[in-house]
């Protein structure tokens, strides 16, 4: 059993059931796991697949099939996320937690990103386009190349976020925070030298 204190969450989870370096890319049939920690798990295909309540920890996700995949209330710690089309997932009960994962050329598009949170992340070239993050929560990623078009960004907190590209004119952006020396990613479209 495992503990897991979230810092949207006022009690500790815990976890019924541990899965521990299994190499889901031999050929093991997913179907459905809840209250489980995936740890140091490789996996190339959840399709289709209900998770309720799991973490996973250091493993890696890489370019993995997510069609249709049921993602709710997941934990991401450690993990190797490159890639993944997260706008095939299914959108009841969407709520998906990073921290520390590497979520290079992901994709939300589309995605209502409601309880979701990412913690010291790296998303490069990672797509927002038309996603609605105004109640997710964002601290201390690195968003080079990350693309936000059409994404609801009002009310979130972005001041300790990095190398964003925001442009105001094509998101929503009322009473989002950003720290005064990020500013400059607000005005890329401009082609504008700031010394």
């Amino acid at each position: 059993m495992t503990t897991l204190k979230k810092s949207n969450t006022p009690a500790p989870k815990t976890f019924d059931n541990l899965i521990e370096r299994v190499d889901f890319t031999t050929g093991r049939t997913l179907r459905a796991y809840e209250s489980t920690e995936f740890r140091a798990c490789t996996f190339n295909d959840i399709s289709g697949t209900a998770f309720t309540d799991c973490l996973f920890s250091s493993c890696n996700l890489s370019n993995a099939q997510v069609g249709k995949a049921k993602a709710q209330d997941l934990t991401f710690q450690d993990c190797k996320l490159i890639g993944i089309n997260f706008y095939q997932m299914l959108d009841f009960g969407f709520s998906l937690h990073f921290e520390n994962c590497l979520l290079d050329y992901a994709s939300f598009d589309n995605k209502k990103m409601n309880k979701s949170s990412f913690k010291n992340c790296k998303l490069h070239g990672a797509n927002f386009s038309k996603a609605d993050l105004s109640k997710a929560t964002m601290t201390d990623c690195d968003l080079v190349d990350a693309i936000f078009d059409g994404t609801n960004l009002s009310g979130i907190d972005f001041t300790t976020n990095r190398n964003f590209s925001i442009d105001p004119q094509f998101n929503l952006v009322k009473k989002t925070r950003f720290a005064a020396a990020a500013l400059s990613g607000l005005l890329t479209r401009f082609d504008i030298l700031i010394e």
